[in-house]
């Protein structure tokens, strides 16, 4: 587990609760046990101590290789590193252990490394099994813990964790709704386990006889807590997970909750006992170990009664034995004992307590992957290496090579097992005579020649033209159809059959493939039932269809549920009479088209289809750099199925139904001027790209790209009209409209200044205002009309809709170019309309134009203008002002003067504001009652629904119109991240920069569930 270093005397003067440690609780077998290592490091408080120690000059003895490496969940994130290898237990002469890639629990004998039984489930495994007596407790993403026995790995029992079978796309596998990710314990003849890692979806914890798998209780309301949320004062519906090791200490059950600290339970009832979320809420991670009446985590101690914090360790390796503990790091290894010492109390009088002193050190041993003691020995691994550090002599004795970091260790009758993240199982032994290496032999053809299948393999693919995505084979039989599709293409197949045989068949077959897990997956449901997410399939095949001449009746409700958006493909039938159904648009779907929805800024998307309760659809991590969450970034974008999302050096596209990567462009240095704290971003400059029909429009600095919105290709490259002086200008504002590209020539002397400090960022970089706003042929790039402002256009200013344009020109704002200024007058301006294809002055006004931000209201021929005011705002953003005009004319409707922060939204006849709501044309209050917690970004909507921060992700639904909802475990970002589009809500990550432990860090999906 991880602790960072910290130089003193005494590495824990303040801890003075910590008991010598005589035992350690059990995992329901005697712990001196030499031979076994009953759970994931050696017992139920995860203390990686072994009594017993190795014996002198290891040596290779054998290694298994998996097929394929690791896959873990979170690959990116070093507070949850739980699955980066295979770690190993071991009893009754087996050493057990699972594979994330293709759900099975593995076997192997201790003596010879080869394989003694493997036994499939339906998901990822990602924890080693826990072992009871005779039997394997085993967790999967399936959402299922498996009771499989030790001699045979015969399935005794399995559990379910969440209430049903629903599946999602996590993790970029198709998994349960409610993966089984809390790692079983065993303590006192119990078992424990938790399912489900997203609090408002349901977390699930259970006590259970090991014998039978019998609830002994369940706690299932852990995750729906009115609580404080890592930011200080911040409040949301939202509780603990359960994603890591749990921890057994005492009467206590430890969870740990993903990123963040763990959550206490008793025991016997499974009350929840303790979760300082908000108290430590730049601190946790998974690895968590139990000392006598202290836990370890993320660096601190804990109080295992109270969870408060009594000890501050740091990051690294810990582990523990009777009589002290020993840390690594940084190539360092320190043993600590404890001592007692005198210190005073409270009132000033001295007391006996316990704290550690140094006892030895050892320098330059690799450290820093995992740590265990066995006897005498401690054994600490760094990438490529282990060594064997005896204690006495206080000296690396032993240093072997491995390939791949050395993640998990495990030690048991005389044998060292190590864990690579490569998928290596190295075991090394003193007595070893001869080196065996295992690896499972692949049939490339499991299924002979199969000529008829490839052939109907190839008019599919031929029919359809899909050959990326995820398929769905309804009706799989022996999977000879999956297999013959994945080797043709790039998909993914998820096979489903009702046949318990066939199923059976299909998976042998592929595992022997080594296709499995990581190409095609086999599930045994009936068809009708399976369970997937909606939207879930690029392709949907049925290899029992083949035999049959198929109606329009056999594309059921349930396949048009699955059917991807937007060219998701029913294709079914004999191979000379397929059926293919293609699917289209939601109706009622929203698009994102620009920074606030539209260039009309409304920042609507006019989706009337997402509505109720929001429920995950997708998750997963992508390796996608993006800037600091205070540089506020510019928003994703959606339009017709895809979700394109910008980062520090380019632009990704996500496939919006399922997370699937399509393509990503890269252009160095994109983002890099938003990449700092405290700024005010795009809050200022507004957004630097767009989409419309089949090009994507990206401003960088003095040019504007084009890209295929299918393929992410350059289709062209525009620049904005020259200077006088014939030197390129910058590009500003960036809009695009019925084929019309409109842009801005940026003023690169009005330059504003940090709103409070300079944390990062480059504010010559972050324009507000330009000079003048062309628009040009989206197709060609030929200049249409330029027009040049009296003054100048702030980029919020500008509206575009009804074959209109409309701005202010005013002049600068010059003290936002400073800080704390001795004025903050600013003169009005003129509100001008132009005709968008022409540029020709359609009306003008004058009187009184103070706004900062402009939108407007094609179906209400309408222009709403008001301030921005929110967090970060700039000091010409005043705020307390509303006025509505006409747009056909630009003549006053009405105005209202009042408090209100975040940008207004228009949805229909209704302009919404944190603070208040008015009718549209008439400018009489309506009934909005919302508040949110804290939250710094602004309000982003649907027809049904509002977006927002409020300490989590935060929804109103306006029917209702009472309260402010939340999807709990996760940070979504400081502007506008979360978009409702598409029918669903689509938010990326934006948490970059930020250390607060909210449960999760993914790019996440929501649907409406009714």
């Amino acid at each position: 587990m991880a602790i960072r270093p910290r130089p003193a005397r005494y590495l824990l003067p303040t801890l003075t609760m910590l008991m010598l440690l005589s035992s350690f609780p059990g995992s329901g077998a005697a712990e001196d046990n030499q031979d076994s290592w009953l759970a994931y490091r050696a017992n139920a408080s995860r203390t990686a101590y072994q009594p017993t120690s190795l014996g002198d000059n290891l040596a290779a003895a054998w290694t298994y290789q998996s097929t394929l490496a690791p896959r873990p969940a979170w690959p990116r994130s070093e507070r949850m590193p739980f699955d980066r290898a295979q770690h190993t237990v071991v009893s009754d002469g087996k050493v057990f252990f699972g594979s994330s890639v293709d759900g099975r629990v593995m076997a192997l004998d201790l003596q010879s490394g080869k394989i003694a039984w493997t036994v499939l489930t339906d998901g990822p495994i990602r924890f080693a099994p826990a072992i009871w007596k005779d039997r394997l407790l085993v967790a999967s993403d399936d959402g299922f813990l498996y009771a499989l026995a030790i001699a045979d790995g015969r399935q005794l029992w399995k559990k379910r964790g969440g209430p049903d079978d629903r599946m999602v796309m996590g993790n970029g596998r198709l998994i349960s709704k409610w993966p089984a990710r809390g790692g079983p314990v065993v303590a006192d003849d119990v078992v424990y386990f938790a399912a489900g890692i997203w609090p408002t979806d349901g977390i699930y914890l259970y006590a259970l006889n090991p014998e039978n798998g019998e609830t002994i209780w369940l706690n299932s309301e852990s995750g729906s807590r009115y609580m404080a949320q890592p930011h200080g004062g911040a409040k949301a519906t939202s509780g603990a997970s359960a994603q890591g090791y749990l921890v057994v200490s005492g009467d206590r059950l430890l969870v740990p909750t993903g990123r963040a600290i763990p959550a206490s339970f008793n025991r016997k009832d499974g009350t929840l006992e303790f979760f300082h979320l908000q108290k430590y809420g730049h601190n946790g991670g998974t690895p968590t170990m139990a000392i006598g009446d202290m836990f370890f985590n993320s660096g601190l101690g804990f109080s295992t009664e109270s969870g408060d914090r009594v000890a501050s360790l740091g990051t690294g390796q810990l582990a523990a034995m009777p009589d002290g503990l020993v840390r690594a790091v940084g190539g360092v290894v320190t043993g600590y004992r404890f001592v007692v010492v005198e210190k005073p109390d409270r009132k000033g009088n001295l007391v006996k307590t316990r704290a550690l002193e140094p006892a030895w050190v050892v320098k330059n041993a690799h450290t820093d992957a995992s740590l265990v003691i066995a006897g005498n020995q401690v054994i600490t691994a760094g990438e490529g290496h282990v060594d064997v550090i005896d204690i006495k002599e206080q000296k690396v004795v032993q240093s072997l090579n491995v390939e791949g970091t050395p993640y998990g260790l495990a030690v048991a009758a005389g044998r060292l097992l190590v864990s690579t993240d490569r998928g290596g199982i190295h075991c090394f032994s003193s007595t070893s005579q001869a080196v065996s290496s295992q690896r499972e032999k692949l049939d490339p053809a499991p299924y002979g020649k199969n000529a008829n299948m490839a052939a109907y393999a190839e008019a599919i693919i031929k029919r359809t033209g899909i050959v990326e995505g995820y398929c769905v084979d309804y009706g799989c039989g022996d999977g000879s159809l999956a297999f013959e599709l994945v080797r043709k293409t790039k998909m993914h197949v998820f096979a489903i059959d009702h046949d318990p045989a066939r199923v059976q068949e299909a998976r042998q077959k592929l595992v022997r493939s080594g296709l499995y897990g990581s190409r095609v997956t086999v599930l045994l449901r009936p068809e009708g039932e399976a369970g997937l997410p909606p939207y879930v399939a690029d392709l949907v095949v049925s290899q029992r269809s083949r035999q049959q001449a198929p109606g329009k009746d056999w594309i059921t409700e349930e396949v048009k549920r699955i059917q991807r958006p937007h060219g998701g493909t029913v294709c079914v039938g004999a191979a000379d009479q397929l059926l293919v159904d293609q699917r289209g648009a939601l109706e009622g779907e929203g698009n994102w088209t620009h920074q606030y929805a539209n260039a009309g800024n409304t920042v609507n998307s006019q989706d009337n289809r997402l509505r109720g309760s929001l429920s995950m659809l997708w998750y997963r991590d992508i390796a996608f750099d993006i800037p600091q969450r205070h540089g506020r970034a510019p928003a994703p974008l959606y339009d017709r199925g895809r979700l394109f999302h910008e980062g520090l050096d380019g632009i990704i596209a996500v496939d919006a139904y399922t997370g699937r990567e399509l393509w990503r462009h890269e252009i160095k240095g994109l983002l890099r001027a938003y990449d700092g704290d405290e700024l005010m971003g795009v809050s200022g400059t507004g957004s630097n790209f767009c989409v419309l029909g089949e090009s994507i429009y990206i401003r960088d600095e003095t040019r504007c790209l084009k890209l295929d919105v299918k393929t992410g290709d350059l289709q062209a490259e525009f620049k904005p009209p020259p200077s006088e002086d014939g030197k390129p200008n910058r590009w500003g504002y960036i809009a695009c409209v019925d084929g019309i590209l409109y842009g801005s020539v940026a003023d690169a002397k009005h330059v504003v200044t940090y709103r409070y400090v300079n944390r990062g960022g480059d504010m010559s970089r972050l324009l507000t205002e330009s000079s003048s706003l062309f628009a040009m042929d989206a197709g060609t790039g030929k200049l249409l009309w330029h027009y040049r402002a009296a003054n100048s256009i702030r980029h919020n200013a500008i509206a575009i809709s009804g074959g209109k344009v409309c701005l202010i020109d005013r002049p600068l704002a010059l003290f936002d170019r400073v800080k704390k200024p001795d004025s903050k007058f600013q003169s009005t301006g003129i509100l001008v309309a132009l005709d968008a294809r022409s540029g020709k002055m359609l009306w003008k006004n004058e009187d009184d134009i103070y706004g900062t931000t402009v939108a407007i209201s094609e179906p209400h021929n309408a222009i709403v203008m008001s301030y921005q005011p929110s967090r970060f705002q700039l000091d010409s953003e005043v705020g307390g002002r509303i006025s509505v005009l006409g747009l056909e004319n630009g003549k006053q409707l009405w105005e209202v003067k009042v408090n209100y922060q975040s940008r207004p939204m228009i949805n229909d006849r209704t302009i919404y504001a944190q603070g208040g709501a008015w009718d549209l044309l008439s400018g009489e209050p309506v009934p909005f009652h919302f508040s949110r917690s804290y939250g710094c970004g602004v309000l982003a909507g649907s027809s049904n629904m509002l977006l927002f921060r409020s300490a989590t992700l935060g929804y109103f639904d306006f029917a209702e119109n009472k309260t402010v909802s939340s999807y709990g475990g996760m940070r979504p970002g400081c502007w506008i991240n979360a978009i409702p589009a598409g029918g669903i809500v689509l938010c990326p990550d934006a948490s970059s920069g930020c250390r607060c432990s909210y449960l999760n860090k993914a790019w996440i999906a929501l649907h409406g569930e009714e």
